[in-house]
């Protein structure tokens, strides 16, 4: 899903109504919609349908959507499996940004602090991707840096940051933030008109998924 930064305030301002205003139901069309992820890609969690959002968290667009999809990702009934997918596209200060993803994830502080990282980067407008920035904050928010730097700078870590970029070019992930269903779909939204629009293709093809599945 590529956007301009008009294209995205219109879809911003079209999502504050995102839960009073109904979407009426429609097939999702291919190539305005979504398009196939060829071939394939397996599932990680066994038995369940992978729902993956690409993002980072020095993408402002990003940051607008995470506190839509979060109570949308809560509310997904048990055969899903969602995950966020921390993306660099080749960007050092980018990679950066995931290690401090799976940093905080690995330490138990994600759930805590994962919006706090998007409003300090982009309402606060203080530069993360610099070390030294990023542990003076993370020192104001009660991270011990010490034990963050050894997690930060471990074989663990740089081993799931490359993960995550070798899924987004797997999947050929061009622009963030993008959703995924499945292994088999990418969320396009090319006819979105809100930010519940968005969310409302990829209910369309987890329901797809899972009538392949049964089928």
């Amino acid at each position: 899903m590529t956007l301009s930064r008009r294209q995205f305030n219109q879809l911003l301002i079209a999502s504050l109504g995102y839960y009073a205003l109904p979407v009426a139901a429609a097939e999702p069309a291919e190539g305005q919609d979504w398009r196939k992820i060829t071939p394939p890609y397996p599932s990680d969690t066994p038995g369940k349908i992978e729902v993956l959002e690409f993002f980072s968290y020095g993408c402002p667009h990003c940051s607008h959507l995470n506190p839509l999809i979060t109570p949308w990702a809560e509310e997904l009934p048990e055969d899903i499996a969602f995950r966020q997918v921390p993306v660099s596209f080749g960007r050092a200060a980018w990679s950066n940004l995931s290690r401090l993803f799976y940093t905080l994830k690995d330490l138990g502080r994600l759930e805590q602090l994962h919006q706090a990282v998007f409003d300090a980067m982009h309402k606060q407008r203080l530069k993360l991707y610099k070390e030294d920035e990023m542990l003076q904050w993370l020192k104001g928010e009660g991270v011990d840096t010490g034990a963050f730097m050894n997690v930060f700078n471990s074989f663990d870590v740089q081993t799931q940051v490359g993960r995550a970029d070798y899924l987004a070019g797997r999947f050929r992930i061009d622009a963030v933030p993008t959703l995924t269903v499945g292994g088999e779909f990418v969320v396009l939204g090319r006819n979105a008109k809100s930010l519940k629009d968005i969310l409302a293709i990829a209910d369309g093809l987890i329901t797809r998924v899972r009538a392949q599945a049964k089928g």
